[in-house]
């Protein structure tokens, strides 16, 4: 197997790229997005696990550039309570620190850096259906073109074309949560400012946290159980009435998180946690899922990037390894290994 196919342009599949890439193979990458694959709204915390894959594939450095670092976690009851503090991870390794970052700033790094190798990422490229053969998997596109490889790679999300082809049934549920994320440049409200630090709060209605960045602006998220937001909702709620939502949930709470959302004054953005149930299946012939596509799991998790990231470099070093012994065999040469 020589030529692969990846589907989907964000955090997982340009992540596969750069790892398949680096092992030697010839690797494309589709994005539907007609642009690029960039949500620059949301934030998200990439942990130890996942810094430790983006240093395997020598993409740290692209990384750590956006961003901030996270070395401390502290947990604060309803009353303003401190209950815990523990350092992140592997606080003590630069390169392995937890990196609190948009969405958007992490896929823009990682794109920037397939460029950089040379990697083929096209855009507008939404798929429709696989082809699944006994020798190679043929890609079709909703513009009529289609596209040729040795495996394909189903890294296209949640909502993932590729695994209603390989699981029909396999279905996203509802995981009871909507899920707030906002950024406030009132520090005057925290005591974090600078010290890479994010607070959770177990409040009394709902789940806090915040940190803030080394420019003075908080970001913050929120999580609260209900009934499932609709995508009319999503698309045309409002930052007032996301706020007139959260507000009353959150000020009978001795903490800054009421201050915090108050003070917020640009876009509120909501998503539903969702999740894949567990033990679907995640490969047929010559196609294979991986990120959200195989394993979304609820942003309380705080894992999904990271995972994502994971699933590359296994996928790349077992690929590799299979070739390599392959070679070995046909050749009674022995190749470098993924490292």
């Amino acid at each position: 197997m020589t030529r692969i196919l990846v589907i989907g342009g964000g955090v997982a599949g340009t992540t596969t790229a750069l790892a398949l890439h680096k092992a030697g193979f010839d690797v494309s990458v589709y994005e539907a997005h007609p642009d690029s694959a960039e949500d620059i709204g949301a934030f998200l915390t990439l942990a130890s696990n996942g810094m430790r894959a983006l240093a395997q594939i020598d993409a740290s450095a692209a990384v750590t550039a956006a961003g901030f670092p996270l070395t401390s976690l502290r947990v604060l009851d309803g009353t303003g309570t401190e209950v815990a503090q523990r350092l992140l991870g592997e606080a003590d390794n630069p390169v392995l620190q937890y990196r609190c970052l948009r969405r958007g700033e992490l896929n823009a790094a990682l794109q920037n850096e397939a460029a950089h190798r040379g990697i083929d990422i096209r855009h507008g490229a939404s798929l429709a259906s696989v082809q699944d053969g006994p020798d190679r998997v043929t890609a079709h596109f909703t513009d009529g073109s289609t596209t040729t490889g040795d495996l394909l790679i189903g890294a296209d999300g949640l909502n993932s074309t590729v695994r209603r082809t390989i699981a029909p049934a396999t279905q996203p549920c509802y995981a009871g949560e909507c899920v707030f994320y906002g950024y406030s440049t009132n520090t005057s409200l925290v005591e974090e400012a600078d010290d890479e630090r994010i607070t959770m709060v177990r409040g009394s209605a709902a789940a806090f946290g915040y940190a803030v960045s080394p420019g003075g602006q908080t970001y913050w998220f929120t999580r609260v159980t209900g009934e499932r937001l609709t995508a009319d909702e999503i698309a045309h709620g409002m930052p007032g009435q996301w706020r007139d939502l959260l507000l009353p949930l959150l000020r009978d709470d001795a903490t800054a998180a009421a201050g915090i959302v108050a003070a917020t004054t640009d876009d509120i953005l909501v998503t539903n946690a969702t999740e894949i149930p567990t033990g679907a299946p995640w490969r047929s012939e010559r196609m294979l899922l991986l990120g959200d596509a195989a394993h979304a799991a609820s942003p309380a998790t705080g894992q999904g990037a990271s995972m994502a990231m994971e699933d590359a470099v296994i996928l790349a070093k077992a690929l590799r390894s299979k070739v390599d012994a392959a070679a070995r065999v046909a050749t009674g040469r022995h190749r470098p290994g993924y490292a």
